[in-house]
């Protein structure tokens, strides 16, 4: 059975003008404070100068789902059409009437506000007065529109989080992770059973939360309706990467879902595309090479493209010498590597050292000899990026003897397992970039993940992996209890903005957080030392956070 609506209150769409156009046109508004003409709306704040819209428009505080937030004393009410064009009452007291249910009339506390109408909205945009004559509180913005523009942004609140997105139902919350074929068979499992067994954890007392639901009071029963029982489907993606995007158009034709959870792959860009054209959250999935832009994919962190940011702060810091110093990449042309270059030239450049020069590896072709003879005799004076895997560090000896680098960074997150395959002379003068906790911190913050696991009957064959399905699972709980029952996929990224920050549920990483807009919840990295042994030990050479 499909679920009901909330009762969208969509009026007639601006003269001229298409509805999806519209919708466009009211959403950048909205959003970016940007008019139809490419200009900003012009804004006051009262004791305020004026100022354009786009650093104080409507979406910053309402949120992108329009159901508003609270900053500090600051409350920002929800603003969509199905709440504004109805009155605004107090919540009533949750007393129950002797012998009987609840009545309607006991659930109306007194008149906050009158219902809105198309023109005492405008009135409220245009000078801060509620539907009873009412100032509205002084932090909320008084715009500058035209009759065309105000009419534009009216019929798009009428329309925001009016219909629930796809994939909810009466009783229940559709989902879907994905499992992509260039991930390891193994890591696939480890991730997909972590997933499950949360999934049934929540499906475990749909009895207790549905009678809730039914019979509680006004307050409990506005918490528990908003219960729904979880269905994971698993969409698995096949062949080239070129050919995912219609794979996953496909899957979600035959069974549209509310959000992706988790999933994995090694290149996660063509689902993130998928996501961002179909407006689909997708919530911490296991990937190295993220997109950099965009809305609608919350991950973990920037994965290799952050460390390459990490090696050229910690470089920069190092003073202007450094900055002046010659940098050598040098690489096998993979998508990891251009993930690592990518992100350091970009810091590097931002910071104002000189243009790294590159060398990439042909097939076969080994470390000193790809390098070059004119670089290999003024190693002392260059910074050398290893952006390599563990079987390409084998070369390092046959380098050694050709002199010493001035520096030398290789990528943990690269190397991965293979940290205790670098060669001990390297070791002595390498920094290694190190995206996760320290190995100590780390096991000691496994210990609850380790536990769940073993109660749930789930081997551990990827700790770390497992640690961020765990916190994953931890944190949706949260983030569908904030939500209630405003199933609406802005709403549902809003929510995960909302999330607290953590340092004590995620094992993997020394911290999360999270905040309106953030895309990253890991936004820090290591630079660490070998010492040895295998694994071998690792000394931190920096703090946590760069940027």
């Amino acid at each position: 059975m499909a679920a009901a609506q909330p009762g969208a209150i969509p009026g007639p769409v601006p003269a001229g003008m298409k509805r999806e156009q519209a919708l466009l046109l009211g959403e950048r508004i909205y959003r970016e404070g940007v008019l139809p003409s490419g200009e900003r709306v012009a804004a006051t704040v009262i004791g305020e100068p004026p100022v354009d819209a786009a650093t104080i428009a409507c979406g910053g505080c309402h949120l992108r789902s329009g159901l508003g937030s609270v900053e500090g004393p600051v409350i920002a009410r929800p603003i969509t059409g199905p709440k504004l064009y109805r009155p605004l009452r107090k919540a009533a007291e949750s007393k129950r009437p002797p012998g009987g249910s609840l009545a309607p009339e006991w659930l109306q506390g007194d008149l906050l506000r009158p219902a809105y109408t198309d023109a005492t909205l405008v009135r409220a945009l245009r000078e801060g007065v509620d539907p009873a004559g009412r100032r509205l509180g002084a932090a909320m913005p008084r715009y500058s529109l035209d009759d065309r523009d105000a009419d534009l942004l009216v019929f798009y609140l009428k329309n925001l989080s009016a219909q629930l997105s796809p994939g909810v139902s009466d009783t229940t919350l559709r989902l879907a992770t994905v499992l992509a074929d260039d991930a390891l068979p193994a890591d696939r499992q480890a991730m997909l059973a972590v997933l499950e067994a949360h999934v049934r954890d929540r499906n475990a007392q749909p009895r207790r939360q549905e009678a809730r639901a039914r019979r509680g009071s006004f307050l409990m029963k506005d918490l528990y309706v908003g219960y729904r029982r979880l269905e994971l489907l698993r969409w698995r993606l096949t062949g080239s990467p070129a050919t995912w995007r219609g794979q996953l158009e496909e899957h979600y034709r035959r069974e549209p879902v509310f959000a992706l959870l988790g999933g994995i792959a090694r290149d996660w860009a063509p689902i993130h595309a998928f996501c961002e054209e179909n407006r689909v959250p997708a919530l911490l999935p296991v990937t190295d090479l993220p997109a950099t832009r965009g809305w609608y994919t919350q991950y973990f962190s920037k994965g290799l493209y952050q460390e390459g940011e990490t090696a050229a702060h910690f470089l920069a810091g190092r003073g202007d010498s450094a900055r002046n110093q010659a940098v050598v990449e040098v690489m096998r042309d993979s998508p990891e590597a251009r993930a690592l270059s990518r992100g350091f030239r970009e810091a590097w450049a931002s910071l104002g050292g000189r243009e790294p020069l590159a060398r990439i590896l042909a097939a076969r072709e080994p470390l000193l000899e790809g390098l070059g003879q004119g670089i290999a005799e003024r190693l002392g004076t260059t910074v050398l990026l290893l952006w390599l895997g563990a079987d390409d560090l084998t070369g390092w000896e046959a380098l050694a003897r050709a002199g010493r680098p001035s520096a030398a960074f290789l990528s943990g997150g690269l190397l991965g397992e293979t940290l205790g395959s670098v060669p001990p002379a390297l070791r002595r003068l390498a920094w290694v970039t190190y995206p996760f906790a320290l190995p100590d911190d780390e096991a000691a913050r496994a210990w609850p993940v380790e536990s769940w696991l073993k109660i749930k009957g789930i081997p551990m064959t990827n700790r770390r992996l497992q640690a961020r399905m765990y916190f994953l699972g931890w944190m949706l709980s949260g983030v569908l209890a904030e939500m209630r029952n405003n199933f609406y996929r802005d709403y549902f990224l809003d929510a995960v903005d909302m999330t607290n920050d953590q340092t004590v549920v995620s094992a993997a990483y020394p911290r999360l957080s999270f905040g309106p807009g953030q895309r990253y919840a890991s936004k820090g990295c290591y630079v660490v030392e070998l010492g040895e042994g295998s694994p071998p030990a690792i000394r931190p050479r920096s703090d946590w956070v760069f940027r």
